[in-house]
């Protein structure tokens, strides 16, 4: 989704610190003694690098494999995947949608590249051998946001607080986990990466970053990155925070946002 901005998260952490418990108890569950609940750990970064950005990439998904960045973009008319070169910027399209589809979440298993659509419903998925050609397409239910793998199945947000397995030949969902925050579920996950056996998700209209296990969907960390963009590089078309983009090969981490001007490797810090 990517209208009105909602002011979500800080709303969310004061329900977790002093509000009800959002979800019921399940029948035969076991309620969780408060001291023995997971207390996230508090995060904030260093820009350990600073590149280029196109400020008419409405950023959707983001990914860095094998020394090459990957990009996905929204907005009808102007949805594409491209490949950026990361010192320079500069946009090599490899696919445009047509104009009755909104782009969103993408990522790359094997020699598939798998791309979302808001609210098509419809994941197209691309053969990287064959010069990012479709191959095919697979509906679901619901709109599409954000997406990852784990290098065997894929993880799929749609704008609420689930995070759907999918099998990757199928697109079948095959489990949904609710992410919560202190018991809380977190509403509008966006863009998603997988980093280190975790699954790190943008939450929509703000400066955050959780860090999920994706086995429980408990976020076990929150990455404030408050003030990444300098506000001199701030224009009426700057939008939020999205796309988090990991190499692995060289433990680096990326992000930016839609339509930013600048795209950066950042370290983390515990508070």
């Amino acid at each position: 989704m990517k209208t009105t901005p909602i002011l979500l998260f800080s709303i969310l952490l004061l329900a977790a610190c002093g509000g009800p418990a959002a979800r019921a108890k399940r029948p035969g569950e076991k309620a969780q003694p408060a001291a023995a609940q997971v207390q996230p750990k508090e995060y904030t970064y260093r820009i350990a690098a600073v590149y280029p950005h196109s400020t008419t990439a409405y950023t959707q998904g983001l990914q860095y494999v094998g020394g090459q960045l990957w990009e996905g973009t929204g907005q009808h008319g102007e949805s594409v995947v491209q490949r950026i070169d990361l010192a320079t910027g500069k946009a090599d399209v490899v696919v445009r949608l047509p104009r009755s589809e909104f782009g969103e979440g993408i990522t790359l298993l094997g020699d598939r590249l798998y791309q979302l659509t808001w609210q098509s419903n419809t994941a197209h998925v691309y053969d990287l051998t064959k010069g990012c050609e479709k191959i095919r397409d697979h509906r679901y239910p619901g709109e599409g946001w954000g997406l990852t793998t784990d290098g065997k199945k894929l993880y799929m947000s749609d704008g609420t607080a689930s995070i759907h397995t999918v099998d990757p030949e199928t697109f079948r969902r095959e489990k949904r986990t609710t992410v919560t925050y202190k018991g809380v579920p977190v509403e509008y996950l966006n863009e998603l990466e997988w980093i280190g056996g975790k699954i790190w998700a943008n939450v929509y209209t703000t400066d955050q970053i959780v860090i999920i296990d994706p086995a429980t969907g408990v976020v076990e960390g929150i990455v404030d990155l408050t003030g990444l963009l300098p506000e001199t590089e701030v224009t009426e078309t700057t939008d939020v925070l999205n796309g988090i983009a990991y190499d692995a090969e060289r433990d680096r981490i990326f992000v930016t946002g839609k339509n930013w001007s600048k795209l950066f490797e950042i370290e983390i810090i515990e508070k």
